[in-house]
């Protein structure tokens, strides 16, 4: 659905120049130029500004741009050499206004793109393919305040014949202040809606290279549902202090344990304990670092953090109009974190400083932290938000391969057959190359995922991020399945969906399942082994943000989505899941401690398997969505961490949890460096081709003598097992059984007296340890 217009900013409140010719600069102006002080060229132009409630014209010429702190790496010199023009901007305000302070304005350069600081003033440059005309919109609110303007809006066109180059309009203006100003741009061109254009001219937009975005303050303020968004930057504040002795813990990719989480669902709810004015922000996540060491995990997999509407649904009438946005889909911006997860509303630039404080914190306590990154394979849609969100319109046919009313998923093929220029596509791989290399090098971010063809292969090359760890989720929500596929140059990961869905097939008790569950545990050699990619390229997961939660997998028969407003519509239907014998909450005792040994089946599983095992925060005290398998629209206690319950399931569900992950970081059988070989795994099977076979047995050998026996049963009858000789001069001793209650089901320094056979409970797993 298609929102209406939205104009950012009341006409009556905006001050508009345009820019006409006066005079010619005189030939003594001794300003640095663009091209140095030895360029005979030494000249700008000056702008008196008074305000105007209306103004016509055209920009007829500017001057010349001062050259960069950088010493001129990224000059363009062929716009920079016309005649320098003076113009003076005629009063058309009531005569009592008073003159305003001057502003030089230069040509400006196009690189690099977004704001920058120059010799002689701020820099601003953005690429449009399309665009016929394009106006920077500026507020000083403190100069505004100081001046009675009381940050009015100042409107400068820019003139194609000196502020263009390429496909990039820049301008430079001097004086302005060094941080606290607002600004983003007013874009027409063509109006071929079925061509893909989506120019309009009337709504402000941000520039997608805005390091800071600033809007409302407090996450979900429905009052504030309509607040402007616009790009800010800073030039003041000092360098964040990362400490003298900061460094990264650059963890081993076969040793990561991720927790995916959501920074404002981990802390947003009242049982958080934490002040009102620090739930839901970077700062909430630094006070429960202690529980994510106390879990166990070494990594966190943020969902998005970049500025985002989350009342996106609320800007037009709609049946989800009710919703609000949690897990940060439809981004505006791909390098501003999100200002209102800095607490008490303290708006981007603290949002920035807490970001980082936040990472570096993480860092400190052993923890590295990755970011979901949702952007050409689904996740970043145009039309739900056009009007108000980043530059749709700038870009629309550059970014996006639109038929109709709707957008295709982007891949590369479909994406030049869309008749969009390389050189145009290049730039918009840049900004997103150029965001993560921001994150990656500025905020110790270490993966990202969802990218096309081209964008992987320049994050895989990249001198940066080729140091980093790189993950992908290789599908959209088109149908495009690349599972085991992907291209990734020896270096992108994968969230591994077949694994997802063959571990959960197999561990509720379909049929013909044990085959693909031993290739899932053993590493999913079947889809990995090539070139050479590893068995940690294989993300292990059995819930992530999106589907049911780990306890509505084993409560669930059915999603249940009518609270979204789709009628039932949305959300997978194909979830693998099984209730255990009723649907949803119930009293049944027996039903109950079934799902507690479902559960834990399914975390051994995750944490015995060769790759990287990632878990989604709440599994660990068994969270519920009630069935909503696609939860994203609601920002209450059905996304939140409920603290209260964790409390309750310390000493038994998270017990267990906490547990296992350690024993699999001490083990590293569980994360070898390559594919498992005959010598490293022995299956105790002689009926893989039984269809109705649900027993899976197998012993995993450790270099130097040391084994560790696994037994999986998802048949609804107890089996007896036999247990194959321990190695010479050693004992097997229970680590595990699912089916014993807490503290049994888990024994770290294990129970002796293990015996030629063990009786093994429906819906059962056992894990046992040789030992002296």
């Amino acid at each position: 659905m298609l929102s209406s217009p939205l104009k950012i900013f009341d006409s009556n409140s905006i001050t508009k120049f345009d820019l006409s010719l006066s005079s010619v600069i005189s030939s003594n102006f001794n300003g640095p130029s663009c091209f140095g002080d030895s360029s005979p060229l030494h000249m700008g132009c000056v702008f008196r500004l008074r305000i105007s409630k209306k103004a016509s014209g055209t920009n007829n010429g500017q001057g010349l741009c001062s050259k960069t702190r950088s010493s001129m790496k990224h000059r363009t010199a062929s716009v920079y050499s016309r005649q320098a023009q003076e113009r003076v901007l005629e009063e058309e305000a009531p005569q009592s206004l008073e003159m305003r302070p001057s502003f030089k304005i230069f040509p400006g350069q196009a690189f690099p793109l977004g704001v920058s600081e120059v010799d002689n003033g701020i820099n601003f440059a953005i690429f449009s393919q399309h665009a016929t005309t394009v106006t920077i919109c500026l507020s000083i609110p403190e100069r505004g305040k100081l001046d009675g303007v009381d940050g009015g809006m100042i409107e400068l066109s820019l003139d194609p014949r000196l502020n263009k180059t390429g496909n990039i309009w820049h301008i430079c203006i001097e004086d302005l202040p060094r941080s606290d100003v607002l600004y983003g741009y007013r874009m027409d061109g063509p109006r071929g809606w079925h061509q893909g254009h989506r120019f309009d001219s009337s709504v402000v937009l941000i520039d997608p290279y805005a390091k800071l975005v600033d809007g409302r303050r407090y996450f979900g303020d429905r009052n504030q549902k309509l607040a402007k968004f616009m790009g800010t930057y800073d030039f003041e504040s000092m360098p964040f202090d990362w400490g003298k002795n900061y460094t990264l813990p650059n963890i081993a990719e076969k040793d990561l344990v991720i927790y995916e989480m959501s920074v404002r669902a981990f802390t947003a709810d009242e049982s958080s304990g934490l002040d009102p004015n620090m739930r839901g922000s970077y700062l909430g996540v630094i006070e429960k670092i202690p529980h994510l060491l106390q879990l166990g995990v070494n990594a966190v997999e943020l969902l998005p953090v970049f500025e985002f509407d989350e009342l996106e649904f609320q800007r037009y009438p709609n049946p989800r109009d009710h919703m609000i946005n949690k897990w940060g889909y439809s981004t505006i911006n791909f390098f501003a974190p999100m200002s209102r997860y800095a607490s008490g509303g303290g708006g981007p630039l603290n949002a920035s400083q807490e970001f980082k404080k936040m990472v570096k914190a993480l860092h400190g306590a052993g923890i590295e932290v990755s970011h979901a990154w949702w952007i050409f394979y689904f996740h970043f849609f145009l039309f739900a938000h056009a009007q108000t969100h980043i530059n749709q319109k700038i870009k629309a046919l550059v970014i996006y391969c639109i038929h109709g009313n709707n957008i295709c998923n982007l891949c590369s093929v479909k994406l030049f057959n869309a008749g969009i220029s390389l050189v145009s596509y290049m730039i918009y791989i840049n900004l997103l190359k150029v965001s993560i290399n921001h994150f990656a090098s500025r905020r110790g971010l270490f993966s990202m995922a969802n990218f096309n063809c081209l964008m992987k292969q320049a994050i895989a090359k990249d001198a940066i991020l080729s140091r980093c760890k790189i993950i992908a989720e290789p599908w959209d929500c088109g149908g495009l399945y690349l599972v085991g596929g992907f291209p990734n140059w020896d270096r992108w990961a994968e969230w591994n969906g077949k694994y997802r869905d063959d571990v959960r097939r197999f561990v509720k008790g379909d049929s013909g399942m044990k085959g693909s569950f031993a290739n899932r545990v053993s590493g999913s050699a079947d889809l990995y082994r090539m070139n050479k990619r590893k068995p940690y390229h294989s993300v292990n997961f059995i819930i992530a943000h999106d589907g049911f939660t780990l306890y509505d997998l084993v409560a669930y028969n059915f999603k249940h989505n009518d609270a979204n407003g789709e009628g039932g519509n949305d959300g997978s239907s194909d979830n693998f899941s099984w209730n255990c014998g009723f649907e949803g909450e119930t009293g049944d005792a027996q039903i109950r401690a079934l799902r507690s040994r479902q559960m834990k089946n399914f975390h051994l599983a995750l944490m015995i398997s060769q790759g990287t095992p990632m878990m989604l925060m709440g599994d660990e005290y068994g969270h519920t969505r009630y069935g909503n398998n696609n939860s994203y629209g609601h920002d209450t206690a059905i996304n939140n961490f409920q603290w209260q319950q964790l409390d309750a399931q310390k000493g038994s569900h998270f017990r267990f949890f906490s547990e296992v992950i350690r024993f699999r970081q001490a083990h590293q059988v569980f994360s070898r460096e390559n594919f498992l070989s005959n010598n490293d795994v022995t299956w105790h099977e002689n009926n893989w081709d039984n269809y109705e076979s649900k027993f899976l047995a197998f012993t995993l050998n450790k270099n130097g003598g040391g084994h560790i026996y696994l037994a999986f049963n998802a048949h609804n009858y107890v089996v007896k097992v036999s247990i194959p000789p321990p190695p010479q001069k050693k004992s097997w001793f229970r680590v595990v059984d699912t089916n014993l209650p807490s503290p049994d089901d888990f024994v770290s320094k294990g129970v002796p007296g293990i015996g030629k056979t063990y009786n093994m409970a429906p819906f059962s797993s056992i894990l046992l340890e040789a030992k002296s």
